[in-house]
Order: structure tokens, then sequence, then C-alpha cells
């Protein structure tokens, strides 16, 4: 495999001849099998061939692009030419056309009108909520309790995003939202599977239970939007900005109540799963590597002193933010992207047919040893200035890049740390021995039985 390489200005163009090299099937659906059984592990035997590399699964053509400027390329220089892939279709029956699976003329709209709930000023008003909500579920724990942390991550990232979103609170206000959203999510990391998109017309106990439970999440988000509208007083949430926001450069209107529902679906999913996956992972690695929880323990002691963090406090938190984003890079919550090829065009010196799914997998990338130096080690001083200044700006992309990159990615990073801040400063956690830990690759790298940990009090 090549290093660092400068794009050309063709990059993204049909000028190459030469079709990427691949492994090939050993007997029929081999890796229909191996993505049903392993996704990683046929990314990762995919990724053993070079930097561009191409097999068929059943008549598909899919494409691993795994240097960095080849998933500039995809991502930035030549976004045009790629659409999200067609797993997202599937999600379209949860989500609608939200930003995460909305397309063209159209996600750029919605883009431009989400964009201001999303200004720094406005996501910085939720630093308190997020501290208190932290705060919160603590209380409920007890020194030497057992719990699923994972659960209890997922608990706290959907009440945040609940009040920030539209001033709700999940446990008493808005319970069907929590329990629609987790079982479409768990519905849907089973519907990306090879034939997965049967599974909602499946007539069995559990697909109604869903169905039924989305229909009344529906009907409560809907009253949210139509209560609002008939008096227009500014909450301070962001469905107030959403609900506010006109798309000026455009036809000067705003959101219907049909787009409104679509965002605010897609922003609870993407809003709490991802961060609560990202902390569960810190959870795991923290409890692994006693020195670097120590190192963190004492910089949260020194700059907050047993108080509650706030906004403030971010800047100086600049250890806790390195372990954030070294735990993301080991176990990034978007594992994978995936595109589809418009037209014919060149990735990495190889001629990419048209209609080909392309994947950039974070997973792989993260661990690509020509830019992380003992890539499977837990290591934040990855993160000092000067480490990253030597590494290909692609080589991390957790939250993906170009104009579909992450709308709350800034909301996700200041949620994870204060988060992380506020509860390490009085607990640590050990993990359960007699637990097994198992990455579940499906819409998120979530830990497929939860994470058992026992804490302890400060």
């Amino acid at each position: 495999m090549s290093s660092l390489r400068t794009e050309s200005p063709e990059a993204g163009t049909a000028v190459a001849t030469r079709t990427p090299p691949g492994r090939r099937q050993q007997y029929p659906l081999q890796f229909v099998l191996e993505l049903a059984r392993d996704r990683i592990g046929l990314l990762q035997s995919m990724a053993e061939v070079g930097d561009t590399t191409q097999i068929k699964i059943a008549i598909q053509r899919v494409v691993l692009v795994q240097h960095p400027d080849d998933i500039k390329s995809v991502l930035v220089t030549n976004q045009k030419n790629f659409v999200k892939g067609r797993a997202l279709d599937r999600v379209k029956v949860l989500l609608g056309q939200g930003l995460l699976t909305n397309e063209g003329e159209s996600h750029l709209r919605q883009r431009r009108l989400a964009q201001p709930a999303f200004h720094r000023d406005r996501i910085a008003a939720y630093a308190t909520v997020m501290s208190d909500y932290a705060e919160r579920i603590q209380q409920r724990w007890t020194d030497g309790q057992t719990l699923d942390i994972h659960e209890e991550m997922m608990h706290v990232t959907l009440g945040i995003v609940a009040k920030t979103l539209f001033d709700a609170d999940v446990e008493h206000e808005a319970p069907d939202v929590a329990e629609a959203l987790d079982l479409s999510l768990k519905m849907f990391n089973y519907a990306i599977l090879p034939g997965g998109a049967f599974l909602e017309y499946v007539p069995i106990p559990w697909v109604r239970k869903v169905q039924a439970s989305r229909r009344r999440m529906d009907e409560l988000i809907f009253k949210i939007v139509n209560d609002r509208r008939a008096d227009m007083t500014d909450h301070g949430d962001l469905l107030s900005m959403l609900m506010a926001a006109q798309d000026t450069e455009g036809d000067g209107t705003g959101m219907s109540d049909q787009q409104l529902r679509d965002e605010l679906v897609t922003i609870m999913m993407a809003g709490h799963e991802t961060t609560a996956v990202a902390l569960s992972w810190t959870w795991y690695l923290l409890s692994q590597h006693p020195e670097i929880a120590a190192r963190l323990h004492e910089e949260l002691d020194t700059v907050l002193a047993g108080r509650t963090p706030t906004l403030e406090d971010l800047q100086k938190l600049t250890y806790t933010r390195m372990v954030f984003s070294e735990s993301m890079r080991l176990y990034p919550p978007a594992w994978t992207l995936e595109r589809m090829a418009l037209n014919d065009c060149e990735i990495g010196g190889y001629k990419i047919k048209a209609n080909s799914l392309v994947l950039m997998s974070q997973y792989i990338a993260h661990r690509d040893p020509r830019w992380w130096t003992d890539p499977e080690k837990f290591d934040p001083s990855r993160w000092t200035p000067e480490a990253q200044a030597g590494r290909p700006k692609f080589a991390y992309f957790p939250f993906g890049a170009g104009t579909r990159i992450c709308i709350g990615e800034q909301f996700a990073w200041m949620e994870g740390i204060l988060l992380l801040a506020t509860m390490a400063q009085r607990w640590t956690m050990q993990h359960d021995p007699t637990h097994v830990v198992e990455k579940e690759p499906l819409v998120t790298l979530r830990p497929k039985y939860g994470m058992r940990m026992t804490v302890a009090r400060r």
C-alpha cells in the first residue's frame, strides 16, 4: 500500500482503465455469508489487498477505499458524483426525509434551514442541560453496584436530546419516544443485513410492537409541533429554531410539519445513539487502562475541584478530550460510510463503475499503521497538537466530512466531554470480568451484550 500522495486535479474523473483488485469467491454466496457473520472481518480482508479494492456481493460491486486522499475525493472533492447507499433507503421508513437520508437540492435546503439551530452560540446554551442530566443519572448509582453502563448512557443521552430538542422529559412527558426509538433502532440494525428489507413486513409480534410504538411517537411529535404552531413562543430549544428558520437563499419558506417531524426523529436517533455508544466504549477502555484513568482523574480534580463542569471548562479539559478522541478512534460509533457512484469515476488510480457501492470504514482507517503507530493501543497522547499535525486529515473522520458531515458534531463533542468529566470525577468503573465484550457493527458500533461495569465512588 502507498503512503500519503498528492491528489491530481483529475481526481474523481473517469481517466483510469484498470479495475480495482480484490478477493474472489471460493463458493456461491461466500461474501453474503461473511457479511452476515462478520462485517468488520470482511472489510479487513478487503483492506489487506490494497488501498482501493473491490468485491461483488451477489450482483453488487462493493469498493473499499481507505487512503486519506481517496476518502477526501469521495466525501469532499468529488462528492457530487456520490449519493447515500441503499441501506439508508430502509431507514427512511423511520426517519423520512431527514438530513441523514435526504439527497440533492432537497438535502441542501434542509441543511440551510437546520444549520442555525446548531450554531456554536446556540449549542453552548445546552452545556448546563448536559451536566445536569449527568448529575441526575449518577444519583441513582450506589457504591459497588454492577450495572449495564451502555444502558445508562443511552438513557442519559436520550434525556439530553429530548430536553434540548423540544424541551421535553422523556421519563415523564414522552416515554413513547424513548421506546419507539429503541425498538426502531434494534429493528433497523437487522434490516440492513441481507434480506433484512423484508423484516418490516413480517407479521410477528415484535415487528407489530415496533410499528405501534412508532405511530405513538409520531402522534406525540405532531402534537408538539401543532402546539408550538399555535403560540410560536421560543422555548430556547432546537425545535423553536427549526420552526423559525426560513430559506432566505431559496424560496423564503420554512419547514413543513412533515419536515419538522423527520428532522426531529433524525436528530433524536443520531443525537443520543452515537454519543452513548462512544461513552460506553470509553468507560470500557478506561477500566482496562488504570494509568490513563488516573491521569484523567488528576486533570478533573485540578480543573473542577469537585464542582460540576460548565461550558467554560471545555477548553481546560484537554486530556479529557484526548481520551474521548482516542476512544472514538478505536471504537467509532459510525464505523463505516457508504456512497453509491452515480457515474464512472477514478479512485486511487482505478476505474470505479457507476452504481458501485463505495465504502469508507472509520474502523479500518483509524487502525491504518501508516498513520497510527501500534494502532490497537489505547493512547490518548496521539491527540497532542504535534501528533495531530503529523497525520493526514482524513486518517480520522468519526463524523464524516464534506457537506454531509454530521450537523451535530459540535453538540456531540461537548456532550461527550461534559458527561465524561461529570461522571469520571466522582466514579471509577471496573469491567465485570464475567461479562463478554463483543462489537456489534450494525448501524452503529454497539457493544453487543451491553457493557456490565461495577461503579465505585472515588
